[in-house]
Protein backbone atom coordinates (compact mmCIF):
# COMPACT_ATOMS: atom_id res chain seq x y z
CA UNK A 1 0.00 0.00 0.00
CA UNK A 2 3.22 1.91 0.91
CA UNK A 3 4.70 1.44 -2.71
CA UNK A 4 1.02 2.24 -4.02
CA UNK A 5 0.81 5.69 -2.10
CA UNK A 6 4.33 6.68 -3.72
CA UNK A 7 3.37 5.70 -7.51
CA UNK A 8 -0.17 7.62 -7.17
CA UNK A 9 1.74 10.97 -5.72
CA UNK A 10 4.52 10.69 -8.89
CA UNK A 11 1.04 10.79 -11.26
CA UNK A 12 -0.54 13.66 -9.74
CA UNK A 13 -3.32 11.74 -8.04
CA UNK A 14 -2.71 13.07 -4.33
CA UNK A 15 -4.51 16.71 -4.46
CA UNK A 16 -2.76 17.96 -0.93
CA UNK A 17 -1.43 20.90 -1.53
CA UNK A 18 -2.63 24.30 -0.24
CA UNK A 19 -3.59 26.85 -3.01
CA UNK A 20 -3.57 30.08 -3.70
CA UNK A 21 -7.32 31.13 -4.06
CA UNK A 22 -8.08 32.36 -7.32
CA UNK A 23 -9.87 31.19 -10.19
CA UNK A 24 -8.26 29.48 -12.97
CA UNK A 25 -8.51 31.81 -15.77
CA UNK A 26 -5.94 32.96 -18.60
CA UNK A 27 -2.59 33.54 -18.03
CA UNK A 28 -0.38 36.09 -20.30
CA UNK A 29 2.93 36.90 -19.56
CA UNK A 30 3.28 36.77 -23.92
CA UNK A 31 5.68 39.37 -25.77
CA UNK A 32 3.81 41.49 -28.77
CA UNK A 33 7.24 41.12 -31.03
CA UNK A 34 6.84 37.50 -29.82
CA UNK A 35 3.11 37.33 -31.71
CA UNK A 36 1.39 38.00 -35.14
CA UNK A 37 -1.59 39.99 -35.20
CA UNK A 38 -4.56 38.23 -37.32
CA UNK A 39 -8.21 38.91 -37.62
CA UNK A 40 -10.30 35.98 -37.44
CA UNK A 41 -13.94 35.85 -37.83
CA UNK A 42 -16.68 33.33 -39.04
CA UNK A 43 -20.33 33.91 -40.97
CA UNK A 44 -21.86 31.00 -38.64
CA UNK A 45 -21.58 32.40 -34.74
CA UNK A 46 -20.61 28.63 -33.37
CA UNK A 47 -17.85 28.64 -35.84
CA UNK A 48 -16.91 32.36 -35.16
CA UNK A 49 -17.11 31.83 -31.18
CA UNK A 50 -14.81 28.56 -31.60
CA UNK A 51 -12.68 30.12 -34.06
CA UNK A 52 -11.55 33.33 -32.27
CA UNK A 53 -11.10 30.69 -29.07
CA UNK A 54 -9.10 28.57 -31.11
CA UNK A 55 -6.92 31.17 -32.24
CA UNK A 56 -7.10 32.87 -28.45
CA UNK A 57 -4.97 29.92 -26.96
CA UNK A 58 -1.86 29.93 -29.84
CA UNK A 59 0.81 32.21 -28.15
CA UNK A 60 2.33 32.76 -31.83
CA UNK A 61 -1.34 34.84 -32.56
CA UNK A 62 -2.51 38.12 -30.93
CA UNK A 63 -6.19 38.85 -31.87
CA UNK A 64 -7.06 42.15 -33.63
CA UNK A 65 -9.48 43.97 -35.47
CA UNK A 66 -6.82 46.52 -36.98
CA UNK A 67 -3.40 47.09 -37.42
CA UNK A 68 -3.41 43.25 -38.45
CA UNK A 69 -1.20 41.23 -40.24
CA UNK A 70 -3.54 38.45 -41.83
CA UNK A 71 -7.10 38.44 -42.29
CA UNK A 72 -8.70 35.01 -41.60
CA UNK A 73 -11.97 34.55 -42.79
CA UNK A 74 -14.17 30.86 -42.22
CA UNK A 75 -17.24 29.89 -43.85
CA UNK A 76 -19.72 26.84 -43.65
CA UNK A 77 -19.44 25.17 -46.63
CA UNK A 78 -21.72 22.00 -46.30
CA UNK A 79 -22.65 20.51 -42.81
CA UNK A 80 -19.13 19.18 -42.54
CA UNK A 81 -17.29 21.40 -44.76
CA UNK A 82 -15.56 24.80 -44.46
CA UNK A 83 -13.70 27.71 -46.38
CA UNK A 84 -10.93 29.20 -45.29
CA UNK A 85 -9.73 32.37 -46.18
CA UNK A 86 -6.46 33.99 -45.74
CA UNK A 87 -5.33 37.58 -46.88
CA UNK A 88 -3.03 40.10 -45.46
CA UNK A 89 -4.15 43.56 -44.32
CA UNK A 90 -3.85 44.97 -48.15
CA UNK A 91 -6.19 43.06 -49.67
CA UNK A 92 -3.79 40.60 -50.80
CA UNK A 93 -4.97 36.90 -51.09
CA UNK A 94 -2.81 34.50 -49.37
CA UNK A 95 -4.55 30.72 -49.48
CA UNK A 96 -8.14 29.73 -49.90
CA UNK A 97 -9.40 25.94 -49.41
CA UNK A 98 -12.30 23.83 -48.88
CA UNK A 99 -11.70 21.61 -45.67
CA UNK A 100 -13.68 18.64 -44.80
CA UNK A 101 -14.26 17.19 -41.32
CA UNK A 102 -15.91 14.42 -39.30
CA UNK A 103 -18.56 17.33 -38.43
CA UNK A 104 -18.89 21.34 -39.26
CA UNK A 105 -16.71 22.12 -35.82
CA UNK A 106 -14.23 19.36 -36.85
CA UNK A 107 -13.87 20.98 -40.39
CA UNK A 108 -13.29 24.38 -38.58
CA UNK A 109 -10.96 23.09 -36.28
CA UNK A 110 -8.96 21.40 -39.33
CA UNK A 111 -9.42 24.37 -41.74
CA UNK A 112 -7.87 26.39 -38.98
CA UNK A 113 -4.80 24.27 -38.93
CA UNK A 114 -4.07 25.43 -42.46
CA UNK A 115 -4.33 28.96 -41.56
CA UNK A 116 -2.34 28.14 -38.77
CA UNK A 117 0.31 26.11 -41.49
CA UNK A 118 -0.10 29.25 -44.10
CA UNK A 119 0.93 32.12 -41.49
CA UNK A 120 2.63 31.43 -38.47
CA UNK A 121 6.10 31.76 -40.05
CA UNK A 122 7.83 29.09 -38.23
CA UNK A 123 6.80 25.69 -39.76
CA UNK A 124 4.83 25.17 -36.87
CA UNK A 125 2.10 22.14 -37.25
CA UNK A 126 -1.48 22.74 -36.60
CA UNK A 127 -2.93 21.28 -33.20
CA UNK A 128 -6.47 22.84 -33.32
CA UNK A 129 -7.97 19.56 -34.49
CA UNK A 130 -6.49 17.17 -32.15
CA UNK A 131 -8.68 15.07 -29.78
CA UNK A 132 -8.05 14.45 -26.64
CA UNK A 133 -8.83 12.00 -23.81
CA UNK A 134 -9.09 12.79 -20.09
CA UNK A 135 -10.63 11.84 -16.65
CA UNK A 136 -13.80 13.62 -15.59
CA UNK A 137 -15.55 13.14 -12.35
CA UNK A 138 -19.16 14.85 -13.80
CA UNK A 139 -20.51 11.60 -13.13
CA UNK A 140 -19.51 11.34 -9.38
CA UNK A 141 -16.76 9.10 -10.29
CA UNK A 142 -13.30 9.79 -12.56
CA UNK A 143 -14.32 8.13 -15.71
CA UNK A 144 -12.35 8.38 -18.92
CA UNK A 145 -13.72 10.78 -21.72
CA UNK A 146 -13.10 11.66 -24.94
CA UNK A 147 -13.35 15.38 -26.94
CA UNK A 148 -12.39 17.69 -29.47
CA UNK A 149 -9.80 19.64 -27.84
CA UNK A 150 -12.10 22.69 -26.76
CA UNK A 151 -14.55 20.06 -25.09
CA UNK A 152 -17.33 20.84 -27.66
CA UNK A 153 -17.91 17.43 -28.07
CA UNK A 154 -17.35 15.10 -25.19
CA UNK A 155 -18.39 11.71 -25.17
CA UNK A 156 -17.92 9.53 -22.26
CA UNK A 157 -16.18 6.37 -22.62
CA UNK A 158 -16.22 4.44 -19.44
CA UNK A 159 -19.15 3.91 -17.22
CA UNK A 160 -17.66 1.88 -14.30
CA UNK A 161 -18.30 3.44 -11.75
CA UNK A 162 -14.88 3.61 -10.23
CA UNK A 163 -11.89 5.08 -10.37
CA UNK A 164 -10.04 5.60 -13.82
CA UNK A 165 -6.72 7.02 -14.21
CA UNK A 166 -4.05 7.71 -17.18
CA UNK A 167 -5.78 7.00 -20.33
CA UNK A 168 -3.26 7.53 -23.61
CA UNK A 169 -3.89 7.09 -27.03
CA UNK A 170 -3.00 4.08 -29.33
CA UNK A 171 -0.76 6.26 -31.67
CA UNK A 172 -3.65 5.42 -34.78
CA UNK A 173 -5.98 6.97 -32.47
CA UNK A 174 -8.35 3.72 -32.34
CA UNK A 175 -7.86 2.31 -28.80
CA UNK A 176 -7.40 3.81 -25.41
CA UNK A 177 -5.30 2.43 -22.62
CA UNK A 178 -6.01 3.60 -19.00
CA UNK A 179 -6.40 2.10 -15.04
CA UNK A 180 -9.10 1.12 -12.90
CA UNK A 181 -10.08 -0.33 -10.07
CA UNK A 182 -12.34 -2.05 -11.92
CA UNK A 183 -14.37 -5.06 -10.42
CA UNK A 184 -11.36 -6.12 -8.69
CA UNK A 185 -10.65 -2.88 -6.41
CA UNK A 186 -6.93 -2.81 -7.03
CA UNK A 187 -5.47 -0.99 -10.19
CA UNK A 188 -5.76 -3.01 -13.29
CA UNK A 189 -4.86 -2.07 -17.55
CA UNK A 190 -7.70 -1.93 -19.50
CA UNK A 191 -8.05 -1.13 -23.31
CA UNK A 192 -11.19 0.11 -25.43
CA UNK A 193 -11.59 -0.49 -28.79
CA UNK A 194 -13.55 3.17 -30.10
CA UNK A 195 -14.56 1.30 -33.14
CA UNK A 196 -17.16 -0.45 -30.80
CA UNK A 197 -16.51 1.02 -26.82
CA UNK A 198 -15.55 -2.88 -26.19
CA UNK A 199 -13.54 -2.76 -23.21
CA UNK A 200 -11.04 -5.56 -22.48
CA UNK A 201 -8.41 -6.74 -19.29
CA UNK A 202 -5.07 -5.41 -21.02
CA UNK A 203 -2.81 -6.38 -17.85
CA UNK A 204 -4.07 -7.87 -14.52
CA UNK A 205 -1.36 -9.29 -12.37
CA UNK A 206 -0.91 -9.47 -8.76
CA UNK A 207 0.06 -6.11 -7.05
CA UNK A 208 -0.38 -2.73 -9.12
CA UNK A 209 -0.69 -2.22 -12.94
CA UNK A 210 -0.82 0.98 -14.38
CA UNK A 211 0.95 3.49 -16.55
CA UNK A 212 0.17 2.38 -19.91
CA UNK A 213 1.66 4.03 -22.81
CA UNK A 214 2.42 3.41 -26.34
CA UNK A 215 5.31 3.47 -28.11
CA UNK A 216 5.18 5.86 -31.19
CA UNK A 217 4.84 2.98 -33.91
CA UNK A 218 2.30 1.67 -31.62
CA UNK A 219 4.08 -2.07 -31.53
CA UNK A 220 5.32 -1.78 -27.52
CA UNK A 221 3.44 -0.82 -24.18
CA UNK A 222 5.54 0.37 -21.72
CA UNK A 223 3.73 0.16 -17.74
CA UNK A 224 4.69 -0.23 -13.66
CA UNK A 225 4.03 -3.15 -12.41
CA UNK A 226 4.61 -4.47 -8.98
CA UNK A 227 3.88 -8.07 -8.93
CA UNK A 228 7.84 -8.73 -8.36
CA UNK A 229 7.19 -6.63 -4.94
CA UNK A 230 8.68 -3.00 -6.03
CA UNK A 231 6.82 -0.96 -8.60
CA UNK A 232 9.21 -1.52 -11.34
CA UNK A 233 8.99 -0.53 -15.68
CA UNK A 234 8.04 -3.22 -18.04
CA UNK A 235 7.18 -3.61 -21.96
CA UNK A 236 4.80 -5.73 -23.51
CA UNK A 237 4.05 -5.88 -26.68
CA UNK A 238 0.33 -3.94 -28.34
CA UNK A 239 -1.65 -7.21 -26.89
CA UNK A 240 -0.33 -7.08 -23.45
CA UNK A 241 1.58 -9.88 -24.01
CA UNK A 242 5.19 -11.28 -24.13
CA UNK A 243 5.97 -8.54 -20.75
CA UNK A 244 9.53 -8.12 -19.77
CA UNK A 245 10.91 -5.97 -17.08
CA UNK A 246 13.41 -3.44 -17.74
CA UNK A 247 14.38 -1.90 -14.16
CA UNK A 248 15.84 -3.36 -10.93
CA UNK A 249 15.79 -1.03 -8.22
CA UNK A 250 15.03 -0.29 -4.57
CA UNK A 251 12.94 2.48 -5.40
CA UNK A 252 9.48 3.00 -7.01
CA UNK A 253 9.18 3.66 -10.38
CA UNK A 254 6.46 5.58 -12.52
CA UNK A 255 5.00 7.41 -15.53
CA UNK A 256 7.45 5.80 -18.43
CA UNK A 257 7.41 7.55 -21.83
CA UNK A 258 8.73 6.33 -24.59
CA UNK A 259 11.15 8.21 -26.87
CA UNK A 260 9.80 9.38 -30.24
CA UNK A 261 12.12 6.95 -32.16
CA UNK A 262 11.28 4.38 -29.48
CA UNK A 263 14.75 3.22 -28.42
CA UNK A 264 14.75 4.68 -24.70
CA UNK A 265 12.20 5.38 -22.25
CA UNK A 266 12.14 8.01 -19.61
CA UNK A 267 10.59 7.63 -15.97
CA UNK A 268 9.94 8.74 -12.65
CA UNK A 269 12.24 7.03 -9.92
CA UNK A 270 12.62 7.85 -6.15
CA UNK A 271 16.18 6.57 -6.25
CA UNK A 272 17.48 9.72 -5.22
CA UNK A 273 15.19 9.95 -2.24
CA UNK A 274 12.28 12.05 -4.24
CA UNK A 275 11.10 12.07 -7.33
CA UNK A 276 13.26 12.60 -10.60
CA UNK A 277 13.61 11.93 -14.11
CA UNK A 278 16.02 8.68 -15.38
CA UNK A 279 16.13 7.02 -18.74
CA UNK A 280 17.00 3.46 -19.87
CA UNK A 281 16.88 1.94 -23.53
CA UNK A 282 14.14 -0.18 -24.11
CA UNK A 283 16.43 -3.29 -25.00
CA UNK A 284 17.48 -2.66 -21.11
CA UNK A 285 20.29 -1.75 -20.04
CA UNK A 286 21.95 1.26 -17.78
CA UNK A 287 19.52 3.73 -15.74
CA UNK A 288 21.06 7.44 -16.58
CA UNK A 289 19.66 10.14 -14.32
CA UNK A 290 18.47 13.09 -16.64
CA UNK A 291 20.27 16.14 -15.05
CA UNK A 292 16.95 18.47 -15.06
CA UNK A 293 18.88 20.17 -12.05
CA UNK A 294 15.64 22.56 -11.27
CA UNK A 295 13.43 21.01 -8.70
CA UNK A 296 14.00 18.60 -5.94
CA UNK A 297 10.76 17.13 -7.56
CA UNK A 298 10.52 16.51 -11.33
CA UNK A 299 7.78 13.75 -12.08
CA UNK A 300 4.93 13.26 -15.09
CA UNK A 301 7.59 13.53 -18.19
CA UNK A 302 6.65 13.53 -21.35
CA UNK A 303 8.61 13.14 -24.64
CA UNK A 304 8.17 15.68 -27.49
CA UNK A 305 7.35 14.02 -30.78
CA UNK A 306 8.34 17.01 -32.63
CA UNK A 307 11.97 17.50 -31.19
CA UNK A 308 13.33 14.79 -29.48
CA UNK A 309 15.63 16.52 -27.66
CA UNK A 310 12.97 18.20 -25.19
CA UNK A 311 10.85 16.62 -22.29
CA UNK A 312 8.23 18.29 -20.47
CA UNK A 313 7.40 17.35 -16.64
CA UNK A 314 5.81 18.74 -13.89
CA UNK A 315 8.02 20.29 -10.83
CA UNK A 316 7.36 21.26 -7.31
CA UNK A 317 8.24 24.82 -6.58
CA UNK A 318 8.07 26.22 -2.82
CA UNK A 319 4.16 24.84 -1.81
CA UNK A 320 2.98 24.19 -5.89
CA UNK A 321 3.71 22.43 -9.25
CA UNK A 322 4.14 24.26 -12.75
CA UNK A 323 4.96 22.92 -15.85
CA UNK A 324 8.94 23.05 -16.63
CA UNK A 325 10.99 21.79 -20.49
CA UNK A 326 14.63 19.97 -20.18
CA UNK A 327 16.16 20.45 -23.37
CA UNK A 328 19.03 17.71 -23.35
CA UNK A 329 21.25 19.16 -26.61
CA UNK A 330 21.14 21.98 -24.13
CA UNK A 331 21.53 20.06 -20.87
CA UNK A 332 19.25 22.71 -19.21
CA UNK A 333 15.94 23.10 -17.84
CA UNK A 334 13.14 26.06 -17.80
CA UNK A 335 10.07 26.87 -16.07
CA UNK A 336 7.78 27.32 -18.10
CA UNK A 337 4.44 28.11 -16.69
CA UNK A 338 4.32 30.92 -13.66
CA UNK A 339 1.14 31.25 -12.60
CA UNK A 340 -0.67 31.51 -8.80
CA UNK A 341 -2.50 27.82 -9.79
CA UNK A 342 -0.78 24.68 -9.87
CA UNK A 343 0.14 23.34 -13.63
CA UNK A 344 0.46 19.38 -13.46
CA UNK A 345 0.12 16.48 -15.95
CA UNK A 346 1.78 17.54 -19.26
CA UNK A 347 1.19 16.14 -22.78
CA UNK A 348 2.72 17.58 -25.76
CA UNK A 349 0.86 18.54 -28.96
CA UNK A 350 1.21 17.80 -32.57
CA UNK A 351 3.44 21.17 -33.07
CA UNK A 352 5.99 20.49 -30.45
CA UNK A 353 5.58 23.93 -28.91
CA UNK A 354 2.33 23.99 -27.16
CA UNK A 355 1.46 21.76 -24.00
CA UNK A 356 -2.11 20.30 -22.66
CA UNK A 357 -2.21 20.05 -18.96
CA UNK A 358 -3.99 20.42 -15.66
CA UNK A 359 -4.79 23.55 -13.66
CA UNK A 360 -5.64 22.80 -10.21
CA UNK A 361 -6.47 24.88 -6.82
CA UNK A 362 -8.58 24.16 -3.79
CA UNK A 363 -11.95 24.22 -5.88
CA UNK A 364 -11.12 23.35 -9.22
CA UNK A 365 -9.02 21.17 -12.00
CA UNK A 366 -9.56 22.32 -15.49
CA UNK A 367 -7.54 21.34 -18.83
CA UNK A 368 -5.56 24.72 -20.65
CA UNK A 369 -3.38 24.83 -23.26
CA UNK A 370 0.48 26.47 -22.70
CA UNK A 371 2.69 28.04 -25.14
CA UNK A 372 6.12 27.18 -23.89
CA UNK A 373 7.72 29.71 -26.12
CA UNK A 374 5.74 32.80 -24.83
CA UNK A 375 3.53 31.37 -21.10
CA UNK A 376 0.90 31.72 -22.49
CA UNK A 377 -1.64 29.85 -20.49
CA UNK A 378 -5.59 29.22 -21.47
CA UNK A 379 -8.27 26.85 -20.26
CA UNK A 380 -9.72 24.82 -22.99
CA UNK A 381 -12.69 22.95 -19.95
CA UNK A 382 -15.16 25.51 -18.93
CA UNK A 383 -15.29 25.83 -15.56
CA UNK A 384 -19.41 24.47 -15.18
CA UNK A 385 -17.39 21.43 -16.95
CA UNK A 386 -16.85 20.26 -13.40
CA UNK A 387 -13.52 18.66 -12.69
CA UNK A 388 -11.07 17.35 -15.91
CA UNK A 389 -7.77 16.01 -15.95
CA UNK A 390 -4.89 13.85 -16.83
CA UNK A 391 -5.75 14.79 -21.06
CA UNK A 392 -3.66 13.37 -23.55
CA UNK A 393 -4.04 14.03 -26.90
CA UNK A 394 -3.97 12.64 -30.32
CA UNK A 395 -2.40 13.44 -32.82
CA UNK A 396 0.65 14.23 -31.47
Amino acid sequence: MQNLLRIFIFCGFVLTTAFAQRDIGTVDVIAENKTIAVRVSADVAELNAFAQHAFNTHGRYRLATSGFTYDIRFSQVTANQVRVDIARASGERVHSEVVSGSSLTNALFRAADVAVEKTNGLGLRGFFASQLTFISERSGKKEVCTSDLFLADVKQITRDNAQALTPRWSPDGRKIVYTSFFRSGFPDIFQIDLSNYQRTSFVSFKGTNSGARFSSDGRQVAMVLSGEGNAEIYVGDAQGRNIRRLTRTDAVEASPCFSPDGSQIIFTSDAAGGPQLYTIPVAGGTIRRVPTNISGYCAEPDWNRVDGNKIAFTIRIGRGYQIAVYDFARRTSEQVSHAAFDGVEPCWLADGRHLVYTARDERSSRLCILDTETGRSTPISPASFGPAFQANAWPR
